[in-house]
């Protein structure tokens, strides 16, 4: 216990000397080592420039062929030759099939009888004509007989024009024996071989000529998107949107080398969809897109001429879930500040409000930072401008 005591004595003594020393060591810190000042948070940044953006309707489209012709026999009769190569590319008036025709040539060669034998008598029957009428102003011969003359000179007439327009319809259908391709295209598949019957009353085509070195895409957009289109357009200062060009995506997903352009939109909408038809225009001079095949075609929807895009992961989001970005103002300080955003094209945000043109804003290191906070910026490699 009398140890005890002592070390307790102790301690109370000694208990004033740290604490003069305590605040001794505090009183040189703050005079000689002040505390180290905040430092400024390194973050990537942007500067916004407006730039010309056209927005998109990915809609599905069947493609169809500019002009379709169906080979069809326009006269009855035998198929002795077939005239051409199956999937080869025929030009406008090429044969394409042969009909037997000697039974037409024959036809042609009576017709031709019939018409000189009424040319003949058409001769016989003018000069008694002619002898009556000299006749008749002689009053030589009644007027009965000058009558029956004109009479049968009229009839010789009518005769020989009926007899001609048969021989010309003879040729015609010696002429439709072959038949020939009304179109240039590429040809498909043959229905009929040699020694087939063809009709003229058949339903059947012989054969499809088609002409795809350009195609049709027929595409259904919303009523509320070319609405929309108007309006941005108008306000963009374009002429009519509808000039626009579309771009194709091939069946694969795969970008088209050529854009298409709209013909016309209906003058309906259809009342269960709300939707209208739009027809594209397409070159295919490779003919890569064929009849029939279904592909993807970006409809404009919406335009602008002066767009403000910020990248994606620019974009934060405060509490309550509203959209907001980093503005480095004129001291590089940053400060949060709620946009209102548009759609997303190219993996880029389309600032509708709450952005200026030339502002720079945070695209990287946001996380780090606070209101008022100052930055170290470096500048953020510039990626290629892009239009969705």
């Amino acid at each position: 216990m009398k140890y005890l005591a002592r070390f307790w004595i102790f301690g109370l003594l000694c208990l004033p000397l740290l604490l003069l020393f305590s605040c001794s060591d505090q009183s040189e810190v703050g005079q000689d080592n002040p505390p180290a000042e905040t430092q400024a948070t390194r973050v990537s940044v942007m500067t916004v420039k407006p730039q010309a953006v056209t927005i998109h309707d990915e809609l599905p489209g069947r493609v169809s062929a500019l002009r379709t012709a169906e080979i069809r026999a326009q006269v009855n009769g035998i198929i002795k030759k077939k005239l051409f190569e199956e999937g080869a590319v025929v030009e406008a008036d090429t044969p394409l099939f042969q009909i037997d025709p000697a039974p037409f040539a024959a036809d042609v060669d009576a017709a031709s009888a019939v018409l000189a034998r009424a040319q003949a008598e058409l001769v016989n029957a003018k000069v008694k004509f002619e002898r009556a009428e000299l006749l008749s102003a002689q009053k030589v011969t009644s007027d009965e007989a000058f009558n029956n003359a004109t009479a049968a000179f009229a009839q010789a007439k009518a005769s020989a024009a009926e007899a001609k327009a048969n021989l010309a319809r003879r040729k015609l259908e010696l002429s439709y024996a072959t038949i020939r391709s009304p179109i240039s295209g590429r040809i498909g598949q043959s229905f009929m071989t040699e020694g087939g019957l063809a009709s003229s009353s058949a339903t059947n085509a012989l054969a499809v000529v088609q002409q795809i070195d350009q195609v049709y895409v027929d595409v259904r957009q919303s009523s509320m998107s070319l609405e929309a289109l108007r309006e941005t357009a108008s306000g963009a200062g374009m002429g009519n949107p509808e000039e626009l060009p579309v771009k194709i995506k091939t069946i694969t997903g795969k970008p088209y080398s050529q854009t298409g352009r709209v013909l016309f939109s209906d003058i309906f909408v259809d009342g269960a969809t709300g939707s209208l038809g739009i027809r594209i225009l397409v070159p295919n001079p490779e003919e890569q897109l064929l009849p029939g095949m279904f592909i993807r075609a970006m409809v404009p929807r919406e335009v602008y001429a002066a767009a403000l895009l910020v990248p994606q992961e620019a974009v934060t989001r405060d509490p309550s879930g509203k959209p907001q970005l980093i503005i480095v103002g004129a001291d590089k300080t940053g400060m949060k500040r709620t946009v209102e955003l548009g759609p997303l094209v190219d993996g880029k945000y389309l600032v509708k409000t709450g952005l200026a043109a030339g502002e720079t804003i945070v695209v990287l290191g946001q996380e780090r930072v606070q209101d008022g906070q100052p930055l170290d910026t470096l500048p953020m490699q510039a990626s290629p401008e892009t239009q969705s």
